[in-house]
């Protein structure tokens, strides 16, 4: 079964697709999704093969939302606008619909996919340039979240709290999830419920770490402390 996500904010847009993916066996629609961060959720909290997405969206559109993506599903753009098709290919899209789409048009874009998601495992699926940032929910908006702003994540039950450069957001989130959007090399959990940027770290005093700019110091998990010493070539 091929787990699958819409994204448009037009309803009517919204519907065409869902009574499309109706129509197709082996395909599970997981939710058809008005806004960005609505869809966003849905990545966070299930598996996603396959995701089509509108472009010209508020607040984020489509493009931008996939780029903040780590690993990102395969993609479908389904958009009136035909002007984004060079942006949409350099994403690795598998496929550019232009509205109005037909029902034959759609089977052949799903049919690739098909092909593509059942020959390999995801793990090997083309990934775009790792983008500098993710999207969190906080409120009712999306905020993009530059890494390098990012000084530290403490986890707080199923919510996590992101320490940044001038602002704290809090937002509902597993660190699971949010450690898997983050990329491996620039960040590391020192702790259950701490991961921090390493770049940040000011300096490791016994089972604390000293951070640039920041007066708290932060545990340091015994299960966690070797490995951290040997991030830093210390072990």
């Amino acid at each position: 079964m091929i787990n699958c996500l819409i994204i448009d904010d037009e309803p009517f847009a919204r519907e065409l697709l869902e009574g499309y993916v109706a129509r197709i066996p082996g395909f599970h629609l997981l939710a058809s999704c008005a806004h960005v961060f609505d869809a966003l959720e849905v990545l966070q909290q299930q598996k996603v093969d396959l995701i089509f997405s509108d472009i010209n969206m508020p607040q984020v559109n489509g493009i931008e939302f996939i780029r903040s993506l780590q690993h990102p599903p395969y993609v479908i753009f389904v958009t009136a606008h035909p002007n984004y098709a060079l942006e949409g290919f350099e994403l690795d899209a598998l496929d550019y619909i232009v509205k109005p789409v037909s029902f034959p048009r759609f089977l052949k874009a799903v049919n690739k996919a098909q092909a593509l998601i059942n020959s390999r495992p995801a793990a090997t699926a083309p990934e775009p340039a790792a983008p500098q940032f993710l999207f969190v929910k906080e409120g009712h908006s999306l905020q993009r979240v530059l890494f390098d702003e990012i000084y530290y994540i403490e986890g707080m039950k199923d919510y996590i709290k992101i320490i940044l450069k001038n602002r704290v957001i809090i937002t509902y989130l597993r660190m699971s999830r949010v450690e898997d959007q983050l990329p491996a090399a620039r960040f590391t959990r020192i702790q259950k419920s701490y991961i921090v940027r390493m770049d940040a770290i000011r300096a490791i005093s016994g089972n604390e770490a000293e951070l640039y700019d920041l007066p708290e110091k932060l545990p340091i998990g015994k299960q966690h402390k070797e490995a951290l010493l040997a991030r830093f070539g210390l072990s």
